[in-house]
């Protein structure tokens, strides 16, 4: 397994070896999802009724199930939750449609002995299919992810409350530790989802299979793949908070949309699909690291060496286990 640090710079070093292709034609493929997920994040919680719909079935949900109205992880938990809900509704069509083309494009010209830029339309566009299935699986599992961490916070809530100890400085204490299971619940589905999309191009096997090769895979390197993700991510955060404050900002001020708020708009939009392929190539790099690797843990007496191996569409896992002498 390469270190994190080595991952990064050959990812980057392979955006920059192939930088005409990675900017034009696959930023160009992903552009239309980016330009969707700005300004569904910017104008949709101002200009739609499906948020406060969702908010309120959501709250009513959380009343429900017994969790305390005055704490304020659920209140922002709630908003966000909604926020996320609508927004992934409204960018469906774009991410099912030009965010899987555009990965399929991108998982097809690194997947070969001697890459080729730019891949073949066939050739990337038969990748459309297994992407697509492994999205829908995908979706499922971050539904189990959610109800998941849901119940276990349900459960020790109430449990708290039972034993009488639900005092306002236990809930902050308690509220802290939900959210930080809740985070380490959902980075982890969305590391294994994001490798198992680059498993269903790679391999061609869509759906639960390459969530299950994924999570073989990511066994033990979870720090590494985190640790891959959050530049990305916090760049990604970074463009969507410049969206806003260039673009949200300007509009209602003026009051109406100018042409020059709509070419820098784009701009805005073309740098986040710059870092949605370079998400992308991260996560192929990483998933060629997994799969050449091997994991070795020592436990006391015992090593295992786990490796990967492929027979069709089938992963399995080849464990030795070796017995050392103290």
């Amino acid at each position: 397994m390469e270190r994190t640090g080595k991952i990064m710079r050959r990812s980057i070093y392979t955006f920059l070896q192939n930088y005409q292709f990675f900017t034009i034609t696959a930023a160009l493929l992903v552009l239309p999802f980016s330009v969707s997920i700005l300004l569904s994040q910017a104008f949709l919680p101002f200009s739609s009724s499906l948020l406060p719909i969702i908010h309120d079935r959501l709250q009513s949900l959380f009343y429900a199930a017994g969790f305390p109205p005055s704490s304020q992880f659920f209140t922002i938990l709630n908003l966000k939750l909604s926020q996320t809900i609508s927004s992934s509704i409204f960018t469906l069509p774009f991410t099912i449609s030009f965010l899987l083309i555009g990965k399929s494009c991108i998982i097809q010209a690194l997947n070969q002995n001697k890459p080729a830029f730019p891949p073949s339309f066939s050739s990337f566009i038969s990748l459309y299919c297994p992407l697509l299935i492994t999205y829908i699986w995908n979706s499922f599992l971050i539904l189990s992810a959610n109800a998941t961490a849901f119940s276990v916070i349900f459960i020790a809530f109430n449990c708290v409350e039972g034993f009488g100890y639900l005092s306002p400085t236990f809930l902050l204490f308690l509220s802290a530790a939900a959210a930080i299971l809740y985070s380490i619940i959902l980075a982890n589905s969305l590391i294994i989802c994001n490798l198992a999309l680059v498993s269903s191009g790679v391999e061609r096997c869509g759906g639960h299979i390459a969530i299950l090769k994924a999570c073989v895979m990511i066994r033990g390197r979870t720090s590494a793949a985190l640790s891959l993700a959050l530049p990305v991510n916090l760049a990604m955060a970074a463009v969507e908070a410049l969206f806003q404050y260039r673009i949200v900002r300007a509009y209602h001020f003026y009051g109406k949309p100018r042409s020059s708020m709509a070419v820098e708009g784009l701009f805005i939009a073309y740098m986040y699909s710059l870092l949605v392929v370079l998400d992308t190539i991260v996560s192929c790099v990483f998933f060629k690291s997994c799969k050449s690797g091997c994991w070795r843990d020592q436990d006391g007496t015992h090593s295992y060496t786990i490796e990967i191996a492929e027979e069709g569409c089938k992963a399995f896992e080849n464990t030795r286990i070796s017995e050392e002498l103290p």
